[in-house]
C-alpha cells in the first residue's frame, strides 16, 4: 500500500537560519585569519537585537559588529520596516575564551591525534531517489525556497507597481514543505502537498477603515500571491527537475499558500531565532537518522559537525557505488578521543545481495580513516567555507571552489582564500568502495 512521507524547509530570512549563518559567518570570519582556531558560537536574534555568545580560542581578531550588521543586510533585512535592519539593530557580544579542561583532550602536537571535541553520535545517510541522493521531499522544499529567495531578489516577478516602478512584495522570511506519494517498493510516484507560506509586503492597502475593508485587501493580497505560487514559482521549480522527476507535478496537487491567511509580519521581529533549532532542515528532512547535535558556529573539532558530514560523505559514496539503494552510517566518539567508539550500518534491506549490514561497516572501518584530524584533513574542514552551508541544507549540495574575500577594518587589506564548499558531497571514493567490493 503506498504511503505518505513530508520534509520541510525554512528560507535565508527565517529567523533561526539567520542566527545560524551569523554563527556560521563568524567562524569563517576566524578560520579565514587563524585555521587553527576553535569556535563554538551561538547566536540569538529578536526585534532589533542579536545576541553572540560562545567560546573562542583564536590568535585571529574578527570585527563582529560589522560582519553581522553585513550579513543581515544581505539577507535582506535592510529596512526599519522590518523591525530588525542589519544598519539599526543592537548586537551583543559575549564571547569568551574556551575552556581549558576541553582544550587539553582536542589539541595535540600531532594533528592526526587530536581528540574529539565532545562526546556523541552523528549520522549520515543518501538514498538513490534523487541526482544528489538527498531524500525527495527535502530536495523539492529546498528547491521552492531558493527559488522563491532568487525571484525576491531578481525583483520582476511576484511583485506590484509602486510609484509607478515595479517592486517584489517578497520578504526574506518563508517557509516550505512538501509531501511524496511513495509505492510499496518506496519509489516516489507524485507529489500529494506542497505548503509554501511567504513573508510579504501589505501591498493592497485597504479602502477604508473598516474591518470589512482590511479582510477584503488581505483576501485579495492571499489570492495574488497564490497566483503567482502557481503561476511563477511552481513552473520554475519544475523546470529546474531532471525530466524523469517532472511528472510527479500530476496536476492533482494539494497546494496551500500562506494558510494562516496573512504573512506580513516575520523575520526575527516576529519569532525570535536560535541557533541550532533547524537540524532536521540542515540535514536530511526526517529520513535517516539524526544525533542530536547541531552544526552552526562550531569549528571542525567539534565531531556533531564534521564527523556528521564524514558519515555523509561515506554513505553517499556508498550508495553511489551501488552498495546499497540507501544507507544510515552512525559513528561516536568519547570526548578527546580520537578513535571512534563504533560505526553502525543500516541499508534497510537494500544491499546488495551477500553482503550483510555489519560486512560494510567493517570495511568502511578499513577505508575510512575516521579520527577528528583525519576527516578535518580528508575533507579540508579548517578553511572558511560554513557561511554557505547555514541555510538551504548542508547535505545535496554542489561541490565548489570559489574565491572568499574577507575585509575588516583591522585587517591591512583584504583577506583572499580559495576554498572548496561542500567537499563532503565529492563522489570521490566510488572506484575504492567498488575495488573492496567486488563491484564490476
Amino acid at each position: 500500500m503506498s504511503y505518505l512521507f513530508t520534509s520541510e524547509s525554512v528560507s535565508e530570512g527565517h529567523p533561526d537560519k539567520v542566527a545560524d549563518q551569523i554563527s556560521d559567518t563568524i567562524l569563517d570570519e576566524f578560520l579565514a585569519r587563524d585555521p587553527k582556531s576553535h569556535v563554538a558560537v551561538e547566536s540569538l536574534c529578536t526585534t532589533g537585537q542579536v545576541v553572540v555568545a560562545g567560546e573562542v580560542s583564536s590568535n585571529a581578531y574578527v570585527d563582529l559588529h560589522n560582519s553581522v550588521r553585513e550579513l543581515i543586510k544581505e539577507i535582506g533585512y535592510d529596512r526599519g520596516a522590518y523591525r530588525f535592519d542589519g544598519d539599526s539593530l543592537g548586537i551583543l557580544n559575549a564571547i569568551h575564551e574556551q575552556s581549558g579542561d576541553i582544550n587539553r583532550g582536542v589539541s595535540k602536537d600531532d594533528p592526526l591525534r587530536q581528540g574529539a571535541g565532545d562526546q556523541g553520535m552523528m549520522f549520515g545517510y543518501a538514498v538513490n531517489e534523487t541526482d544528489n541522493y538527498i531524500p525527495l521531499t527535502l530536495d523539492l522544499s529546498h528547491l521552492i525556497l531558493r527559488e522563491l529567495a532568487a525571484i525576491r531578489r531578481e525583483g520582476k516577478e511576484m511583485a506590484y507597481y509602486r510609484k509607478g516602478k515595479l517592486k517584489t512584495y517578497l520578504r526574506p522570511d518563508a517557509k516550505s514543505q512538501v509531501t511524496v506519494e511513495y509505492d510499496d517498493n518506496n519509489n516516489p510516484v507524485r507529489i500529494d502537498t506542497i505548503v509554501v507560506s511567504t513573508q510579504h509586503d501589505e501591498f493592497i492597502p485597504p479602502l477604508d477603515d473598516t474591518e470589512q475593508a482590511q479582510v477584503r485587501a488581505d483576501q485579495e493580497m492571499l489570492a495574488k500571491i497564490r497566483k503567482d505560487v502557481e503561476e511563477v514559482l511552481l513552473p520554475r521549480v519544475k523546470a529546474k527537475l531532471p525530466e524523469n522527476l517532472r511528472h510527479l507535478f500530476d496536476g492533482k496537487i494539494k497546494l496551500h499558500v500562506n494558510p494562516t491567511g496573512k504573512f506580513v509580519l516575520g523575520g526575527p521581529h516576529a519569532d525570535t531565532g536560535l541557533t541550532g533549532r533547524k537540524i532536521i532542515v540542515d540535514t536530511y528532512g526526517g529520513r535517516g537518522a539524526h544525533g542530536g547535535g547541531a552544526f552552526s558556529g562550531k569549528d571542525p573539532s567539534k565531531v556533531d559537525r564534521s564527523a556528521a558530514y564524514a558519515c555523509r560523505h561515506i554513505a553517499k559514496n556508498m550508495v553511489a557505488a551501488g552498495v546499497a539503494r540507501e544507507m544510515l552510517v552512525q559513528v561516536s566518539y568519547a570526548i578527546g578521543v580520537a578513535d571512534p567508539v563504533n560505526i553502525f550500518v543500516n541499508t534497510y534491506g537494500t544491499a546488495r545481495p551477500g553482503i550483510t549490514d555489519g560486512e560494510i561497516a567493517e570495511k568502511i572501518s578499513k577505508l575510512f580513516d575516521l579520527r577528528p584530524g583525519a576527516i578535518e584533513k580528508s575533507l579540508k574542514l579548517r578553511n572558511p567555507i560554513y557561511r554557505e552551508t547555514a541555510s538551504y541544507g548542508h547535505m545535496g549540495r554542489q561541490p565548489e571552489t570559489v574565491v572568499k574575500r574577507f575585509r575588516s577594518r583591522y585587517d591591512e587589506k583584504p583577506i583572499d582564500r580559495e576554498v572548496e564548499l561542500f567537499t563532503w558531497e565529492k563522489l570521490d571514493r566510488v572506484e575504492d568502495i567498488k575495488k573492496e567490493f567486488g563491484i564490476a
